[in-house]
């Protein structure tokens, strides 16, 4: 069994005096783990780091072996992450939802969407409404997608302002404003792709997420969201908070 593709790098764990286990997001087969011998010495260590883009090709006999890896780096974004402090927290906590998929299972959008979130990372105000947008696309690929699309008590696509904890669909403010106190704020820039949040905004952004994440992908495995992303989410609010926002020149479809 022999397959090349394009690879990001979750992370590693050692195997052995010289070897590690790396484990990976391909664009086509999926998030994947494989032997690399010689990754824990000077001349991979450093492809290997988390975040870092690659070429990987994974030989194994049968197919359901751990199987070993061939790399070859492509984008080493782990050094630019040393100088930009929310981003090392970003991929921790992004590679931990990634790896609530299934091994071996394609998600390309996933792939295409964690690419272009790394590659921005350094455009805080881009980062963080990337990261929103990226949690929900992960509730969607683990079956708990929101409906944002039309209000749940009325069907009215317009002036949509919360969302119902209960049934995760978005609801008018109109229809809403008796129970605001019990759902979650909707901001505008997941309705709006042109809109430019505030950081009260972004925090809404990411209470809403990271309340049905807690509830439907993390909490049934019995884990917790972690701390990485709590550090990810201050640092980066700050930064909005104090007007280094960055700038954003892509749409965020």
């Amino acid at each position: 069994m022999e397959w090349s593709d394009e690879a990001i790098v979750l992370g590693t764990r050692r195997h052995g005096e010289a070897n590690v286990i790396l484990e990976v997001l391909t664009r086509a087969h999926g998030r994947h783990l494989g032997l690399v011998r010689g990754g824990a010495g000077t001349r991979l260590r450093p492809v290997l780091q988390p975040g870092n883009s690659a070429n990987v090709t994974w030989r194994a006999r049968l197919d359901e072996h751990l199987g070993h890896f061939a790399v070859e780096g492509l984008r080493l974004r782990a050094g630019e992450f040393l100088n930009c402090r929310h981003a090392i927290f970003a991929v921790t906590h992004l590679a931990t939802l990634i790896r609530l998929l299934p091994e071996r299972d394609p998600h390309e959008d996933v792939f295409d969407a964690f690419e272009t979130l790394l590659d921005r990372i350094d455009a805080p105000s881009e980062a963080a409404m990337r990261a929103v947008v990226f949690e929900l696309q992960m509730l969607a690929e683990l079956g708990f997608g929101l409906d944002l699309s039309a209000c749940a008590a009325t069907g009215a696509t317009s002036d949509l302002a919360y969302v119902s904890p209960k049934s995760g669909r978005a609801v008018s403010r109109a229809a809403g404003e008796a129970w605001r106190d019990k759902l979650l704020p909707l901001p505008c820039f997941l309705l709006h792709e042109e809109a430019m949040p505030s950081a009260t905004e972004l925090a809404d952004g990411f209470a809403l997420t990271g309340f049905f994440l807690e509830r439907h992908a993390f909490e049934p495995r019995g884990l917790m969201l972690g701390d990485a992303r709590a550090h990810f989410v201050e640092a980066i609010l700050r930064l909005q908070e104090t007007g280094d926002s960055g700038a954003r020149t892509e749409p965020l479809s």
